[in-house]
């Protein structure tokens, strides 16, 4: 307990001592003694103002929030933001926010909510009109039957997912994730006392999780699997067929539950298409469907997003809201309402925005793919590219450093191109560096031309071929390795012709006489 200001009128000495009371304790925070030094005018006959100092003071925070590590998207976007506010021209393509404006429609709806006087609390789940559009939307957009009282309107699908995990998992439990992965699903788990367990996905199989790797893994303590198609952050979408496999999985395991992030679910390109998990055979009973409408609809500052599932885990979520924030804003929920008026599928504002992305995610993949060494899944849905720039590391840049992982080459980009970009690590795979095309094509290519200038600085990997191997991407320093390189094919050639004479002869010299 702090105390700004004491009140008193009393003329006595200017500075005093409290007495020694039995220890306070507010929250984490304990006093045993406290001093109060007087300050104001003298014998002005008002109440005089004093300071309260505690003595004593007990700041430690729990080992559960603790472990939590911050979001580094949301770092790197604060430090960029930092220096555009000191002069620095930074581009910013580490947020994961549509640039487009909220659709005139969803706008006005809100305005009008405000005109209308619907600026009061809603019930704790969502209003009854948003959570029955919801259920028509997952009927007719999903194919999955919801009730009203089987969806849960949230402050936005990060609240939704947090709810999910804190309601089904308990200390001991293991939450299965695949990577690279959302940054935030392992603090999630963490939060609620279980144990993240981390799924490494490959480039080469577009980032998607192999059955037999989640086969793997499955174990008694396995509670919840999280999936996100489309994926933040590489873009990936996963086929029917596959998920299927992974039912097939997760049918074996009666405790194991399943968590579909599905917020990414529109902005997706042809000809892949969505798939609900929900949806599949025997899975409606056991997935936390989670969805919401920043992505789609431009509405990331609305803060507005829902779960649909069965009945019970549904309450169990709507427990922890009431004693989190209580319901959605009321405003958001009539924007929510107009938004789904669009049409289940978004209508026109959202395909819209989809042929924009598209559009930026074929210039980026394009650009980057004329970069020695880059490799690059093209991503199927979102926002985002996921790109493996590892064969740069361990490059040495005159007054910079050398680049170690994907930390330090995007600081070295935000030092040389002023460009911020999200290192892989945060996402769980230090390969690779995720790049959010959620920006006007220009700003695009004009951040494409530094990221160009400064990976010029960086020695590329040198491309080998011989007849041994196929291509490969090898880095050294060394001249002597520098040359022998260069030259490995004809050195293979050489060695190669050598080794046939030295048979023929060997052969000759031994063979019996005619």
């Amino acid at each position: 307990m702090a105390f700004s200001s004491l009140s008193t009128s009393s003329s006595s000495s200017s500075a005093f001592t409290l007495p020694t009371k039995p220890s306070l304790s507010t929250g984490s925070v304990s006093f045993s003694r406290a001093s109060c030094e007087w300050q104001g005018k003298q014998a002005t006959g008002k109440s005089r103002m004093a300071v309260v100092r505690a003595e004593a003071v007990d700041t430690s925070i729990s080992p559960r929030v603790s472990a939590l590590r911050p979001s580094k998207t949301m770092a790197i976007t604060d430090q960029a933001s930092a220096l555009r506010q000191a002069g620095v021209p930074v581009i910013g393509l580490a947020a994961g926010e549509p640039d487009f404006d909220t659709p005139a429609a969803i706008s006005e709806a809100g305005m009008n909510a405000v005109k209308d006087g619907f600026t009061r609390y809603t019930p704790n789940a969502g209003t009854m009109e948003l959570r029955k559009a919801i259920c028509n939307k997952l009927q007719e957009d999903n194919g999955l039957s919801y009730s009203p009282d089987q969806v849960l309107v949230s402050n936005g699908a990060k609240q939704c997912i947090t709810q999910a995990v804190l309601a089904v998992c308990s200390p001991g439990d293991e939450v299965l994730i695949p990577a690279p992965f959302w940054v935030s699903y392992p603090e999630m788990a963490r939060l609620a006392g279980a144990t993240p367990v981390i799924l490494p996905t490959s480039i080469s199989d577009n980032f998607l999780l192999k059955p037999e790797s989640l086969a793997s893994v499955v174990n008694e303590n396995s509670r919840l699997l999280i999936l996100c198609s489309p994926s933040n952050p590489t873009g990936s979408v996963y086929p029917r067929e596959l998920l299927e496999e992974i039912a097939d999985i997760v049918k074996k395991h009666p405790r194991l539950l399943v968590l579909s992030d599905e917020i990414y679910e529109h902005i997706i390109y042809h000809p892949a298409k969505h798939t609900s998990f929900a949806a599949l055979p025997g899975m409606w009973e056991r997935t936390l469907t989670v969805n919401g409408f920043s992505k789609a609809f431009a509405m990331t500052g609305w803060r507005l997003g829902y779960l649909a599932a069965p009945k019970h885990f549904v309450s169990a979520c709507g427990k922890v809201q009431s004693q989190f924030t209580s319901g959605a804003s009321n405003i958001s929920q009539k924007a929510g309402l107009a938004a789904l008026n669009l049409g289940y599928a978004g209508g026109e504002a959202v395909s819209t925005m989809v042929k924009a992305f598209q559009e930026r995610r074929d210039y980026l993949v394009r650009s980057f793919r004329e970069l020695p060494g880059v490799k690059i899944s093209e991503p199927k849905g979102a926002f985002y590219l996921f790109i493996d720039f590892s064969s740069y590391y361990g490059s040495e840049v005159e007054g910079f450093g050398t680049i170690k992982d994907s930390e330090t080459l995007c600081m070295f980009l935000l030092e040389k191109a002023q460009v911020a970009l999200v290192p892989g690590d945060a996402f769980g795979d230090n390969k690779g560096v995720r790049i959010s095309y959620a920006a006007a094509l220009s700003t695009l290519q004009a951040a494409m031309e530094k990221i160009k200038e400064a990976m010029a600085l960086l020695s590329p990997p040198l491309l080998v071929e011989c007849h041994f191997h196929q291509k490969c991407h090898i880095r050294v320093h060394h001249p002597f390795f520098l040359f022998f390189l260069a030259n490995l094919q004809r050195i293979c050639f050489v060695s190669t012709f050598l080794t046939g004479i030295f048979e023929q002869q060997t052969s000759s010299m031994f063979s019996p006489a005619s």
